[in-house]
């Protein structure tokens, strides 16, 4: 088994170290990631998204993770020039080690620090690599291939679950920024599932097929397209960090309602009490619905209840017991707000575009007002406002 694994592993290398194209494009994925990682950690600034402030947090644990993978790049490139087996043995297993213990858990810690609903325990990660650590170090310590073949299957058990996680978290994520922001632009991370599906079928290609060259060439491809996904998504991902005392902001005294209507003592009360409903009915029709305050680009629930004089939960609680989100309820504004500019304009028989009225209705771009209004109706904004007899 030792020999066979052995003559396979030096034969594939001799293959590769003869090809000058593959040496050249390993060469260059190295780079690239060194490049990428001293990017993040010294530019100032934006690149990408002007616009856009971006979690430094992520920024950090993703250059982490680019500086580790040339690190493992560079480990590897040695074995271009060793002739023994023994010697390619070596340091492929060692390889295998640092990928283990460097590459795979940052890129988990990358793939949750997308999720900024709250900040996920880090700490389960060495105690799901620690198996694969093991059976590492074991076969560098017997320089045998004999457990590999455990290893693939555990890690890619491992990597089912923690899609299946992450599946779950995104969705979760999802619901949270719809209770919270009414712009989701620059801030959804559903493409991460796409990544994870990807690297999960390049992982069962590994396993089944990781002695082709042909696969070896796939292999650095896709590591420069992962590259550019994450230095995209860590460039143009909003930090939504919360300040923690939203939460205890109190409704002004001129317009409270009886203390036991605003009791925090039960946050998971389905339905707020009528008299409280109607009032923060009221403060925003006065206040965000009268004043359009709802055209404003980017603004929270936060924001908006610290503007009606309540707090996050309040504000939060009575969408729920409306049957809506804070999302859909901006939305919904600003629709009526298009329709409304719309027929202005017909009346007045004045020329208009699509994209001029949806940036007057507070969309930042057209493009998020054709996926709101996809996700509404299930249409194209051209079909959707066919039913309302506009051209």
């Amino acid at each position: 088994m030792k020999a066979g694994n052995c003559r396979s592993k030096t034969i594939m290398y001799d293959q590769i170290r003869n090809d000058t194209l593959f040496g050249m494009l390993y060469a260059v994925v190295s780079a690239l990631f060194l490049a990428a990682c001293c990017y993040l950690l010294f530019r100032q600034g934006n690149a990408f998204a002007r616009d856009v402030t971006p979690p430094v947090r992520l920024r950090r644990w993703t250059a982490a993770y680019f500086a580790a993978t040339a690190v493992c790049h560079l480990w590897y490139m040695q074995i271009f020039f060793l002739t023994s087996a023994e010697d390619i043995m070596m340091t492929d297993l060692i390889g295998g080690l640092l990928d283990s213990v460097l590459a795979v858990p940052l890129v988990i810690c990358v793939m949750l620090n997308m999720l900024q609903d709250r900040r996920r325990p880090l700490w389960p990660i060495p105690l799901m690599i620690a198996p694969f650590v093991v059976g590492e170090v074991y076969s560098i310590a017997t320089l045998s291939y004999a457990v590999i073949p455990m290893l693939h299957v555990y890690l890619l058990l491992l990597s089912i679950c923690f899609a299946i996680y992450m599946f779950r978290a995104t969705r979760q994520y999802g619901r949270w920024m719809r209770d919270n922001y009414a712009d989701l632009e620059h801030k959804e991370v559903w493409q991460s599932l796409v990544v994870l599906a990807l690297m999960l079928l390049l992982f069962v290609f590994y396993t089944f097929l990781g002695n082709v060259t042909l696969f070896l060439y796939a292999y650095q491809l896709f590591d420069i397209v992962f590259l550019g996904y994450l230095l995209w998504r860590v460039e143009t991902l909003s930090d939504l960090s919360v300040p923690v005392n939203d939460t205890a902001e109190e409704m002004p005294t001129t317009e409270k309602v009886e203390d036991n209507d605003l009791s925090l003592s039960m946050p998971n009360r389905p339905a707020l009490p009528l008299g409280m409903s109607k009032n923060i009915g009221q403060l925003l029709q006065q206040r965000c619905i009268d004043t359009q305050l709802y055209l404003q680009h980017d603004m929270t629930l936060a924001q908006l209840a610290r503007t009606i004089g309540t707090n996050r939960l309040y504000l939060s609680q009575y969408f729920s017991s409306q049957g809506t989100t804070y999302n859909n309820y901006i939305n919904d504004l600003r629709i009526n707000h298009f329709i409304h500019l719309c027929r202005e304009a017909a009346d007045a028989q004045c020329s208009y575009t699509i994209q001029q009225l949806a940036l007057e209705s507070g969309y930042r771009s057209y493009s998020t007002f054709s996926d709101v209004i996809k996700r509404k109706t299930g249409k194209s904004v051209r079909a959707w406002m066919k039913e309302f007899g506009e051209p």
